[in-house]
């Protein structure tokens, strides 16, 4: 079986700036005899989303970070994510209080106004941030607690590559079984994005594998489940869609830290070859310039093939978990989606 290699140049019109004056470009494609394919294409920014999402999208040709190393990331992420939690604060106004439970580092997100028949419902959120950092705990929680008017527990997991799989998923379970003393199952919820996605799918798996009680609902939110192969939207988007640098993706190169030495095939840490028979309803979401749109988009199908009650929403042109970017009316409207479907699924 041959091996096709994706060369894809993209040269980006948009009307929020000055066209190149290297002269008309063109669509073209080329084939090598090994199926390797040299395309190039314009892909102008549509006129499908809003003014802001493409003012956005046009910043981010010269915002997107190079390489940078780990102890860089995390500083980034840490000023990043700080800002964006003061500004989710301010647009969705909650109560937050640092605290552990069993013995893991969380936050507790309350709602200022809570319905009474929401006082025994509770969500778990999982943050993004590729497993070795935190690009979201409270940026996630904050506006689903306070449109779900539902309490949240952000959970800071352990990071790799200090602490590869299984910590985070242990982590996980740890406070889940913690908060089963004080809340039904029924009336639990679990949702994160991007690493705290694919960490909503693998607790699930595991709380299936040991026979507990599973939660009401998921919120699977840009994700992948099956670290053995790569999709195809992995080789054609970076972070932030089309800018940035990228190479070819090999199964290898899918979150090796996090990974360690663990099979990849493993039905926990690819919770795509575990028993989803009976999975919880769940939320998929995602983007079509967003990496993970294959993984995201395949996993959904593989819920459906087992009978679950899956859902899954991809919004136009938009990259990776783009729902972090609160000046966005399509994050708006991604949020009061989530917020939806937790109101409708947790505890009913």
């Amino acid at each position: 079986m041959s091996t096709i290699r994706l060369l894809l140049l993209i040269a980006l019109a948009t009307p929020l700036c000055a066209q190149s004056n290297s002269g008309p470009q063109t669509d073209s494609a080329t084939f090598d005899p090994d199926g390797t394919a040299h395309l190039s294409r314009v892909v102008p920014v549509p006129e499908t989303i809003s003014a802001e999402a493409q003012k956005w999208l046009n910043s981010l040709i010269t915002s997107t970070p190079g390489p940078e190393t780990l102890a860089e990331r995390r500083k980034r992420t840490d000023i990043w994510r700080a800002q964006d939690s003061a500004e989710a604060v301010r647009a969705y106004p909650v109560k937050i209080e640092e605290t552990t439970t069993a013995g893991v580092r969380t936050g507790i997100i309350t709602p200022r106004e809570m319905p009474e028949a929401n006082r025994d419902r509770v969500l778990i959120n999982l943050h993004g941030g590729g497993f070795n950092s935190d690009s979201g705990s409270l940026i996630e929680g904050v506006p689903i607690a306070n449109l779900a008017k539902i309490k949240v527990v952000s959970v800071y997991y352990r990071l790799a590559p200090e602490n590869p799989f299984p910590a985070a998923v242990d982590d996980v379970v740890a406070v889940y079984k913690e908060l089963l003393k004080t809340y039904k199952p029924e009336n639990v919820g679990i949702f994160g994005t991007s690493a705290g996605a694919i960490l909503t799918a693998e607790v699930t798996a595991k709380l299936k594998q040991s026979g507990m009680p599973l939660p009401s609902a998921l919120g699977i939110f840009s994700a992948l489940t099956d670290f053995s192969r790569v999709g195809d939207s992995r080789q054609l988007f970076t972070l932030n869609g089309f800018p940035g640098t990228m190479q070819p993706m090999h199964a290898k190169d899918l979150d090796d830290q996090y990974v360690g030495k663990t099979d990849r095939r493993d039905p926990i840490l690819s919770p795509f070859f575990s028993d989803l028979h009976g999975w919880p309803p769940t939320l998929l979401m995602t983007s079509t310039r967003d990496l993970l749109l294959s993984d995201t988009t395949t996993f959904h199908r593989a819920l459906l093939r087992n009978g679950d009650d899956a859902q899954l929403v991809v919004f136009e042109t938009l990259p990776h978990a783009f729902w972090y970017h609160f000046q966005l009316p399509e994050t708006k409207e991604a949020l009061e989606l989530m917020a939806k479907f937790f109101e409708a699924k947790v505890g009913r």
